[in-house]
Parts: structure tokens; sequence; C-alpha cells
């Protein structure tokens, strides 16, 4: 049976009928606040009972109700407008009844547009029924699982970091504070347990944090039931976590107890965690049918405590109102939203794919000129190293007195990652950061990558500029949603309203003699590349690293991309291309106002004969095959593609039409690897004698077989020859 239907007839008999649940009272709470709280929760359930009339019409789409979580109005009733909330998929009266604290909002109606997919709808454009509101201060949501909460923990940390150094584009107020909610099954997740225990390990050096956690508990987690007593039993005695409980079902309690939470977290800048008794109606989504798996009486018993007949209660209670008047409101709601939905299901849709991927890209924003650090800045943060400068390095040093430079540059950007503060990082790349600009700037953050990548996102909805690092790219893999389901989707579905600027550094690729295997030799990026809207950089020599980091800041201070910055390790202390003492693989560093832009490609040589496309240990490779190649006859040019997404694909196809063939040198294991795209690139445009040399489809060992699948400057000359004689 229809249990939406039976919550609502339910719901009219027995207000009829008087017959309201028992409880405690309403405390002190105004007649007029606790009305206007049960208007909210009103909205909530009819914009469920609506979206669901929708979708039997065939004019809405799946979603997630909010029925029997309707207590969570009382949390926005505690908290402040510009207090940043990342909400569970079932708080839309949280939504509705923070609308009313601001001036001109009609959540019915940008609600039901998000029901209709309607382009119109003013958080997502269409793309998908998410809550959030820039005018509420509440990012997009869709139904990812606790996903938001590490960067709640990033956000929070960036409240009090911006009253050292407020960034530009800063916008939450000293005295914000940070809310996050989440259910009950959601808190047994990865991803919930490391944003939480980030968030103790940081409250408990006394890291101001302001930051509360909610968690809806309402029993089950679409079928499987949560242990009765779990919830307080995980999370009441962590320490750092100041633990409050409070029943859902009273939102006259729900507004009090939130309140001295809030109170709390704003007055000590300390974490706590709100855990709110909840019940589920309806089922879990969409098509879902409880009765399948939970007894009639279990559901019954959830339905008998709707958190409605509960506020009716408290209405009646203190005099606010009568039963009948309460179902007469509830009624003028329903029949509002009906009214509202049959437009909404009017309004125009997205219809193509160039509206829909529209917002992949987030819009660039207006930045305050900088003239760069001073001579007597950079001489008295350099050092010594100024004078060093002038001198070829290696490439770790290079990156490091760009970032240093660009430190300078941009106070806004702030670096988190394991071991890159008083290490240095294992390869060196940090080194002297964090004594140059202090450990507020140059975090040492705890082993967990999903808190390192949320502090980033979390920090940059606060105007900052993170520059995250995640120590080796096998790593990546512990936290890859953070960039998919995250910071790569938010102006997607925020129709560009929302982004998370950052450029994340990561250390990757092979060629390490002797050290890691798989581990710490990780030669595969299809999951970035799998990404949509990222960019993805890959040096092969220090000059470029500087000039590329420089343009990769750039790219997220002002167009607020997200930047992946892949840094070849093995290439890190490289001195010699090739013979030993050469020291050609070293530069000087660049002067700092050079860049190579997005798509610049690099080119090595100006042969005709044969065109070499690749980028990172590859470029290095290349080139030695390039000098045995030219004592065969073969002239080659080396085109390093730099930039691996967005592929510069018109220059790459213009320097290789300029050649009699192309061989495409990629590191990547075959499989998943650019030198597909790249061989698909060539064809379509056309370009004949065309080969591929890559890695094998295997993993990386340690010892001497450390680069024994890996492309070779043998295997290079031995293609080049092969493809030059059928070319």
């Amino acid at each position: 049976m229809d249990r939406a239907a039976i919550v609502h007839d339910n719901f009219h008999r027995r207000l009829k009928a008087s017959d309201l649940p028992s409880g405690e009272g309403a405390g002190d709470m105004e007649p007029d606040v606790l009305l206007s709280l049960y208007r909210a929760q009103c909205l909530s359930r009819q914009l469920d009972r609506t979206s669901r009339a929708m979708q039997k019409a065939g004019q809405g789409y799946y979603t997630i109700g909010s029925s029997g979580h309707e207590g969570m109005a009382g949390v926005a009733h505690a908290l402040r407008p510009t207090d940043m909330a990342f909400l569970h998929y079932r708080d839309a009266a949280f939504q509705i009844a923070r609308a009313g604290q601001v001036p001109d909002q009609n959540p019915a109606w940008d609600i039901l547009l998000s029901f209709a997919a309607s382009s119109e709808d003013p958080m997502s454009g269409g793309r998908h029924k998410v809550l959030g509101s820039k005018a509420l201060n509440i990012p997009p949501q869709t139904s990812t699982i606790a996903s938001h909460l590490p960067k709640a923990v990033g956000a929070a940390y960036s409240i009090g970091l911006s009253k050292r150094q407020r960034p530009e584009h800063a916008h939450l107020p000293d005295d914000a504070i940070i809310m996050c909610s989440f259910g009950d099954a959601s808190a047994n997740h990865s991803t919930a347990q490391g944003a939480i225990n980030t968030a103790c390990w940081t409250s408990f050096q006394n890291v101001p944090l302001p930051l509360l956690f909610v968690c809806e508990d309402n029993g089950i987690g679409i079928s499987t039931p949560t242990p009765s007593g779990w919830i307080a039993a995980n999370f009441s005695a962590k320490p750092g976590l100041t633990y409050f409980a409070c029943d859902g079902l009273n939102v006259a309690e729900t507004a009090r107890v939130a309140a001295e939470v809030a109170a709390f977290v704003r007055r000590h800048k300390r974490p706590a965690f709100l855990h709110i008794r909840t019940v589920r109606l309806y089922g879990h989504a969409g098509s879902d049918v409880e009765a399948t798996y939970r007894a009639k009486a279990q559901i019954e018993a959830d339905e008998g405590n709707d958190p409605l007949l509960h506020t009716v209660r408290l209405l009646r209670d203190i005099g606010a109102s009568t039963p009948e008047d309460a179902l007469a409101l509830y009624a003028e709601i329903g029949k509002e939203c009906e009214v509202l939905s049959a437009k909404a299901t009017k309004r125009p849709r997205l219809q193509i794919a160039a509206d829909v991927s529209a917002s992949l890209i987030p819009p660039k924003r207006t930045c305050a000129p900088t003239n760069g650090p001073s001579t007597l800045q950079r001489s008295k943060i350099f050092g010594t190293d100024l004078r060093s400068s002038e001198e070829p390095q290696v490439m770790s040093k290079l990156i490091s007195w760009a970032l240093t430079d660009l430190m300078l540059e941009h106070p806004e950007i702030v670096m988190a990652g394991e071991d890159i503060g008083k290490k240095g990082g294992v390869y060196g790349a940090t080194q002297k950061l964090q004594s140059r600009f202090g450990p507020h700037r140059v975090i040492d953050t705890l082993l967990d990558e999903q808190s390192i990548l949320g502090l980033a996102i979390g920090m940059a909805h606060n105007g900052f500029i993170p520059i995250p690092e995640i120590q080796f790219l096998a790593y990546l893999h512990n936290a890859e949603d953070q960039l998919r389901g995250e910071a790569a989707t938010l102006p997607f579905f925020s129709n560009g309203q929302y982004a998370n600027p950052m450029v994340l550094r990561i250390a990757g690729l092979g060629y390490q003699r002797g050290f890691g295997g798989h581990f710490h030799n990780d030669n595969s990026l299809a999951v970035l590349r799998d990404i949509p809207g990222i960019v993805i950089a890959c040096p092969s020599r220090g000059d470029d690293a500087a000039k590329m980091l420089r343009e990769a800041v750039r790219l997220a201070r002002e167009e607020q991309r997200v930047v992946v910055f892949i840094e070849p390790i093995a290439l890190y202390p490289m001195r010699d291309l090739q013979t030993e003492g050469d020291r050609a693989w070293m530069s000087t560093y660049p002067a700092p106002d050079e860049r190579i832009a997005l798509g610049e490609v690099g080119v090595s040589g100006n042969g005709t004969d044969l065109a070499i496309i690749t980028y990172g240990n590859g470029r290095y490779l290349s080139e030695q095959a390039a000098k045995r190649l030219r004592s065969e006859g073969i002239n080659a040019r080396i085109i390093d593609m730099r930039w691996l997404a967005p592929m510069p694909e018109a220059a790459l196809i213009e320097q290789a039409q300029a050649c009699r063939a192309a061989l495409i040198v990629d590191e990547c294991r075959r499989t998943g690897s650019q030198s597909e795209a790249l061989m698909t690139l060539f064809t379509d445009a056309g370009i004949p004698n065309i080969a591929r040399i890559t890695a094998e489809d295997c993993f990386i060992a340690t010892g001497p077989a450390y680069a024994a699948t890996l492309p070779s400057t043998d295997g290079i000359v031995d293609a080049a020859r092969t493809l030059c004689a059928k070319s």
C-alpha cells in the first residue's frame, strides 16, 4: 500500500479526533516561532507528497524524501544564515526554515523546480535534484554518503585561519560556525569516521574548529537497522568532541538543544556532535517498498510518531493553534504545492549536451591585481637560496622555490599534506616552506588522504587557494571521490555558483630505482582523466615545473579550476641526461613572471622525420633516444604535452602533421593511458604512420625489475626505427 497516503490519512484522522501523541512540552518557545516552524515542517511534508505525485505523472524524477526528519527545522532556527550548512539529503525542512530567515525567498517554488528538473532551478539549473541555495549559504548536496563531512572540517578550519589573513574572496564571518548533517547509516562510512576523527585530532590540539556535526538517527540505513544505542556509544566519548542529544520529534526541544550546541561551538570554537532522534516515513527513496524488509508493526510505530503530530500537540498545549486550524494550514500548504507544481512542470528543461555541460567549468572571477613580492621581501624569505637560483638546480628545488614565490605573492595560498612541513616532503619539494611561512600556511596533516582533500575543498569555500599534497599517486585512490564526487562536481551541480579552486600536487609515476613497488610507483592517471572539468598538468623539467605551477595557481585563483599537478618522482633529483656528469637535465630558476600557459606544448628539435609525442619521464627518455636516432639519420622533434587534460589537441595535431611519422611514448599502462586518446585524435585528424609505445598492463615491481614493464630508451629507438622504415 502507499504509505504516503496512509501517513496523510492518519494525520487527518488523528487531528480531527485530537488524538495526539504524548511527549515533552514546548518549554519557553514563543507561539509565533513554533507556528513558523510548523509551517516549514508542513511545506517539507507536502513537497514530499507533491514530488511523488509528479513522478507518478511522469513530470518528476528520482527524489529522496525528508518525511520524518522535519525536526531539522529546529536546527535551522538555532543557527544563522551566515553559518554555512552542508546538508543531509533529508533536510528540506532545514532549508525551508532557513529561507524564512532571509528576505525574498520562495523555497516551495525553488524546490519544485528542482523536482521538475527545470533549467530554471536556481541551484543546479536542472541537472539534479539537490538541496542547496547560494542565498541561504547552503552548497548543494546530492545523495552522496558522508562525502561532505571532510570539506565541512576544512570550511570550519578556514574560519580561524581567515582571522590571520583574510582572503580576498572570503565570505564567512569570523563568528560563523559550520554545520554538516548526515544519517545514522552514513555515520559508519569511512569518510564520516575519518572526518570526525580529523576534527577530534584538530580540537585535541586546541586548534579552533567551529564545527557542528548533526546525526539524524532514524534507526535504519535503507534496509539495514542501526543497532540500538550504537550512535551514542560511538560518538559520546570521543576526545575533542562534545556530545549532545535531543528528540527530533519535538521541534521545540530540538531548537532549544541546537541553540545550546551552537552557542557552545561558537563560543569555544570546538566541534560538537548533535544526535537527533528521527523517524523515516515512506521508505528510503523513490520506489522503495519498506514492507519488503520491515515488519508492519515497526512501520506503523514510526508513523504513529509522525513529527507533525508532535508539533500540533505543542501548538495546542501553548495555545498557538487548535488541531483544526493546524490541519487547515497543512491543507492550504498542500494546495499551494499542487498549484506551483503544475506551473513548475511546464518550465523549460535542459535538452542538449552543451547546456548540460555548460557548468562543468566554473566562471572566471575578478581578482585584485598582484605585483609580486618586492626584491627586499624575496631576499628576506629566500636568504642564501636567492644566490643559488642563478645556478642550475634539480626539479624538486625549483618546485620549492616556485611555491615560495607563489606564497609570497598570494597570501591566500595554504598548503596541506602529510610530512610537507618540518620534513619538507618525502623528496624535499616543500623544504623550508613551513619555516618561511609558518605552520598555519604549511600544514602537517594527519595521515588521511580524504581529510587532506576535504580540508582543501572546505578552505576553498571561504576564499583560500589550497595547494594540498598527496604523498604518492597510488594514495589518491584512498580519496578519489573527494575529487570526483565533491570538488569537480560542485560547479556542475550549482550551475557555476560554487567552485572548489585548488592545485593538488601529487608525486607520481614510475622509474624509481629499487624503491616502493606499486605503492610508490604508480603509472596510471586513468582515475584523473575520467573526471570531467579538471586540469591535469605533468612537467618533465624543473624550469617547466616552476612555470606550470604559476599557471596552475592562476587557473585556480582567477578561473576557479581544480588543477591536479603530477610531479614525476624519478625526475625530482635528475641531473644528467646523456652522460654521467653532463648536468643537462638541471635548470636555472625562471624569473617569477614566467609562465607556461594552459595548452602550451613544449617542442624540442625541428626534425621532420618523426614526431615523438610524450610527457613526464617519457620526455626524458625520448631526448636520449632522439640523440641516438640522429646518428642513424632519423631527425625527430619531441613534443612534450605538459597539459594532459584538457588535451592540447590543436597544438599536437599541428606538430604531428609537420612530420612523416608520429610515435606516442606513454609511460602509463596501455589500457586507460593518454595514448588511447592520442591515437584516436591523430587518426581522426587523418595523420598516417602512427604508433605507440606504452607501459605494460601490469603493476611495477621493486628491485632490479623496477623499469621492466615501462617504456625504455632502447624501446623508443626500436619503435622509431620500425615506424620510420614503414613511412
